[in-house]
């Protein structure tokens, strides 16, 4: 299928991006970069969906790479994310291919540590809106040479807590600003919110929304199961999944911050290593954490939905979803943290019967198929294994009988 794809210099990459891409075993184009890379390149503004894992972040990295200046020496490109640990992997896949200074800037870190890395003239700033708009009113952070705003994840930049933020940003930069936004679900109401408040800076700003083929990612490379269980029994369930499965790297979710400590304790007490990870957890150990899980020395991680948003770790073979969120997109982003990069993985749910029916919803809404299961003896079943075996004694049964 290759055969007829592009390659990233025939989509107007240079041969330098291109090797250091081949460097990271990164040779053939996503159509999400196939798509986007020459809309960027073109110098239009754009807006575009795209499952999770399907290569977004070098989609409209790569382009900007291509049109910033190197003689500048100020930030030329702005990217907003929603929570830290984003921030700090579009800044690593940045530094794997070229050798432009980035900045983090976001809250919960000392900003004066961020004052003087902007002295340092980082061609990229990545961070939250907040921050970022701290440091342009104390005039820390010059916007005469910026072309890109980027909003990665946008549909969470626009819910309600973020959306005053989101427009307010739009209103400090350049009337010629190249608008960038992306996540794995953006509806038309999004597309609208941001091209208003850009409408305001240029009256003739329009956004080219595009929504990427749906490639199957959450129903051809990811499997779902189902196991039901009481409130009282999830994590008792949880740990003979772990136990029976022995999943090579697993990310477990909960939508509770005040459970994420309880899992991570009762796993432990029973001898399984694991680490907890939530919007509290200390900067510091949180880097560590996601540091040593990225790289497989932590094989499992118990988070709330802070991961679930755009963090690219690899080779996550399973995801545990410890009860189903409230919006159907959290769903999409915790069970695409597996099946990355054409690998499969499995997605399982732990739920008592009112979370059961909602997945039922959820299967027909999404188009998946999904599997209940059962434990027995330390080992994982289909839920019906049992009932058909019954049957199957009872045919031979009755057989012997005739």
């Amino acid at each position: 299928m290759n055969e007829n794809k592009r390659s990233f210099t025939e989509l107007g990459i240079s041969s330098k991006y291109a090797e250091n891409l081949a460097k990271i075993n990164i040779t053939t184009p996503t159509p999400v970069q196939e798509r986007i890379i020459g809309e960027i390149l073109e110098g239009k503004s754009v807006m575009f969906q795209s499952e999770t894992g399907t290569g977004k972040t070098f989609a409209f990295v790569l382009p900007i790479l291509e049109k910033i200046n190197p003689e500048i020496k100020n930030p030329q490109a702005i990217i907003v994310c929603p929570t830290h640990e984003l921030c700090a992997q579009i800044k690593l896949e940045i530094q794997k291919i070229c050798d432009y200074k980035v900045a983090l800037c976001f809250g919960g870190a000392p900003i004066k540590r961020q004052m003087e890395s902007l002295k340092e003239k980082p061609q990229f700033v990545i961070g939250s809106l907040e921050r970022i708009k701290e440091l342009i009113f104390l005039k820390k952070l010059k916007l005469n040479e910026t072309k890109f705003l980027v909003y990665d994840e946008i549909d969470r930049l626009s819910q309600a807590e973020e959306r005053d933020f989101s427009t307010d940003l739009i209103n400090l930069m350049p009337k010629d600003i190249q608008f960038i936004g992306c996540s794995a679900t953006v509806s038309e109401n999004v597309k609208n919110v941001f091209e208003k408040a850009l409408k305001k800076l240029n009256e003739e700003f329009q956004i080219e929304r595009i929504e990427l083929p749906n490639e199957n990612v959450l129903q051809e490379k990811i499997s779902h199961w189902a196991f039901f269980a009481e409130q009282r029994d999830k994590i008792p369930t949880l740990k003979s999944i772990i136990l029976a499965e022995k999943p090579e790297k697993v990310l477990v979710f909960t939508g509770k911050l005040d459970q994420v400590e309880n899992i991570t304790q009762k796993l432990r007490y029973k001898k399984i290593e694991c680490e907890g990870l939530h919007a509290k957890t200390d900067k510091v150990v949180r880097k560590s954490i996601i540091d040593r899980f990225r790289s497989g020395k932590i094989k499992i991680l118990v988070t709330s939905d802070l991961s679930a948003r755009g963090l690219d770790f690899p080779n996550v073979t399973h995801v545990i979803q410890m009860d189903l969120p409230s919006n159907d997109d959290f769903f999409i982003h915790r069970a695409g943290r597996t099946g990355r990069a054409n690998q499969s993985g499995i997605n399982i749910v732990i739920g008592d019967g009112y979370e059961m029916k909602k997945y039922a919803r959820l299967e027909k809404k999404l188009k998946i198929k999904v599997y209940p299961k059962i434990l027995r003896c330390g080992k994982i079943y289909p839920a019906d294994y049992f009932q058909d075996e019954v049957k199957n004694n009872k045919g031979e049964s009755n057989g012997h009988k005739k």
